[in-house]
């Protein structure tokens, strides 16, 4: 599989290569990419319609060797923003994709808000039987809307900071062992924390394990999956932005807005 184009970024905010002793580290400051906005919104959105719509129906395949296997089918487009998510911190680096995360976390919880409020007030006479039906597709319970936000939040901000060290790691090289490997690791911290959260106590354990195992195996599948995809994204937004971020002098700390 051909390596991503690495495209030395000409203009003094850039960073395809790391500082030089004794200089300033490089900085987004002052840079304008044309389609970092539009990779965000398209991580929003992503996010926002797999758990507003995809969460509300279990879905079940039969499998050869595996047998029959129940899942969430959300899981068909969730991973989605994990690939967005490799894809903003290849190009643009981890403190960009910080911010797309936060702006998802907010657009989430908003979402969880409203849907708290509506489905709350009071309703019309003709609408009882349909009220009914919100209720069963948006009426999450609280421990399912906190494990959904805590499980995206913590899940995210893993896959992004394993894949800007991997960069580092690997001199930028080896593009597929990084979103691979960075989702590996993100989507076990997020299956983990959503189905102990949502679902312990609730569920039997083993129940609980094995629809996690379950969701875990094919988010990642969808990666491996999406691969040549990811590649030309990135190769895309690289030339097109005149950006390749390495990660050298970043804060990796999770809370903060500045880039």
């Amino acid at each position: 599989m051909p390596e991503p184009i690495a495209t030395p970024s000409t203009s003094p905010a850039g960073s395809s290569h790391a500082a030089s002793p004794g200089t300033h580290p490089p900085s987004h400051t002052g840079r304008v990419y044309r389609y970092y906005d539009l990779v965000m919104v398209a991580f929003v959105t992503v996010l926002l319609c797999s758990n507003l719509i995809g969460a509300a129906k279990a879905a079940q395949v039969t499998l050869p060797v595996i047998g029959t296997v129940t899942f969430g089918a959300g899981v068909l487009f969730f991973p989605i923003s994990y690939i967005f998510g490799d894809v903003l911190t290849e190009v643009y680096g981890y403190g960009r994709d910080r911010r797309v995360v936060w702006a998802g976390f907010a657009a989430l919880a908003f979402a969880t808000f409203m849907s708290v409020v509506v489905l709350n007030m009071p309703v019309a006479p003709f609408m009882a039987d349909y009220q009914k039906s919100l209720q069963d597709v948006f009426g999450n319970t609280w421990r399912i809307a906190l494990g959904s936000l805590i499980a995206f939040c913590c899940g995210s901000f893993t896959n992004s900071f394993v894949l800007a060290k991997m960069k580092l790691w690997t001199g930028g090289r080896w593009l597929w062992s990084r979103t691979i490997g960075s989702t590996l690791a993100g989507e076990l911290v997020d299956s983990s924390l959503f189905y102990v959260i949502a679902f312990y106590g609730i569920w039997p354990l083993h129940e609980v394990i094995q629809v996690a195992i379950a969701q875990y195996v094919l988010k990642t599948a969808w990666e491996v999956v999406m691969t040549p995809v990811t590649y030309k994204v990135v190769n895309f937004l690289k030339r097109a932005e005149n950006e390749d971020w390495f990660d050298h002098h970043t804060n990796f700390t999770p809370f903060r807005l500045r880039v």
